[in-house]
């Protein structure tokens, strides 16, 4: 139940700073450029975040739960 209330917390909080921060802004990755929003850039930056959260936190709660048994 925390954990959910967490979620919802930090969602709140990035919606909010996104919705204020949505000025374009000029984007160079290597030979790219180009412009897109602010609160794009929050929002996929949050997003991929949680996403790799959520991998590491898969891979190491895999690693220190103990092996099954077959029988």
């Amino acid at each position: 139940m925390v954990g959910l209330i967490f979620a919802v917390l930090i969602i709140a909080v990035v919606t909010i700073f996104s919705v204020q921060n949505a000025s374009p802004v000029a984007i160079t990755l290597l030979f790219w450029h180009f412009q897109v929003s602010l609160a794009i850039i929050v929002f996929l930056s949050t997003l991929i975040g949680v996403i790799i959260g959520a991998i590491v936190f898969s891979v190491l709660r895999r690693k220190t739960s103990p092996a099954r048994q077959t029988v």
